[in-house]
């Protein structure tokens, strides 16, 4: 007769948990899987205050991992973007464009912030905001005495265009009244005006602030009554990362979304990453803001203006207004929004 084994509660319980603790395992297990297995996508901003915010999209992905990389300027992170080092970048509008005449494989997907553009000059100039004849006679006050004017922007960033723009508007031809100083890093515009390098400059926010802030300069006009109003930055990416991972394009756009829609409500988080990315005052941060506008719309009409604008500027040998529009992707948008392009800036 076989003997009967009784089991004891413990030992029973025991392997109860035993069971629990290897469905428990078996479940966080699948959930690290799950967390490895999901997509990665690179995204390169510039170092600006309408630009930084972007530092803040990684955090509001859903479905996708993002990897923000900063850069100096736009133009770093649109020669990223076509070295296939990135897979979608901020760039400008003016990078955008002249990317395409460059031959360049770019699909602009959303629209970020705009804005951040100031025409300042020196602190002891004698000229008023706005005064556009005063200006002009100091033009030519200097031309008489054989001196150049002096102008900096930075070269290819949309503050270089839209003052461009605004000086061609104003009876100024930026070709042949004025000498332009091109100094690529905006932070190293304050120096040259303080140095008397320059007469006047347009610079990028926060520095732009920065400038007035620390009594370097004084402001002279916003820059935006010309074709490329206050547009300022595009979401591109490339078509083949359109074709291969559209997913993940649209996980991107949604955050950047979410993104826009926090910044209507609260700027705290802006001024943060201004603050963590440049190392300037939040005081400054905060003034930058005011010349800052979200906005995820992709504005079809002004982005053939400017391409028009920018042929007639010599910044680009073609006119590449037909492209720039039929390269304007807004389904993801649409698909992200529920809205319909219409009410999306075409």
């Amino acid at each position: 007769m076989q003997k009967q084994v009784r089991k004891s509660p413990f030992s029973l319980s025991f392997k109860g948990a035993a069971l629990a603790a290897m469905l428990a395992c078996g479940v966080m297990a699948a959930g690290s899987a799950a967390a490895q297995s999901k997509p990665k996508i690179k995204l390169a901003y510039a170092k600006c205050a309408h630009c930084m915010s972007m530092a803040m999209v990684p955090a509001l992905a859903q479905n996708v991992e993002i990897e923000g990389i900063n850069f100096t300027a736009g133009s770093d992170a649109l020669t990223a973007l076509v070295s296939k080092s990135v897979d979608i970048a901020q760039v400008t509008y003016l990078a955008y464009v002249s990317g395409l005449d460059k031959g360049f494989d770019l699909v602009a997907v959303s629209g970020q912030v705009n804005g951040g553009s100031e025409m300042l000059v020196g602190k002891d100039t004698k000229l008023a905001s706005d005064d556009w004849a005063g200006l002009k006679k100091l033009i030519a006050d200097y031309k008489a005495q054989g001196k150049p004017f002096r102008i900096a922007a930075s070269r290819g960033n949309a503050q270089d265009l839209h003052m461009r723009g605004e000086l061609a508007g104003h009876g100024i031809d930026p070709s042949k009244d004025v000498q332009f100083v091109n100094i690529p890093n905006p932070s190293d515009h304050a120096a040259a005006l303080s140095r008397g390098e320059v007469e006047l400059i347009c610079s990028v926010e926060p520095f732009a602030s920065q400038i007035r802030m620390t009594g370097v300069g004084k402001h002279f006009a916003y820059p935006y009554d010309q074709a490329a109003g206050r547009l300022t930055n595009l979401i591109v990416t490339r078509s083949d990362v359109i074709k291969e991972h559209p997913a993940e394009v649209k996980e991107t756009v949604a955050a950047v979304v979410k993104l826009v829609d926090g910044l209507q409500k609260d700027k705290q988080g802006w001024i943060n990453s201004i603050v963590k990315g440049t190392g300037l005052d939040p005081k400054v941060a905060t003034e930058a803001l005011n010349n800052a506008y979200p906005d995820y719309r992709m504005y079809r009409t002004q982005t053939k203006a400017i391409a028009g604008m920018m042929k007639d500027l010599k910044y680009v040998s073609s006119d590449v207004s037909a492209l720039a529009e039929k390269n304007m992707d807004y389904s993801f948008l649409m698909s992200v929004t529920g809205k319909p392009k219409s009410e999306l800036g075409y």
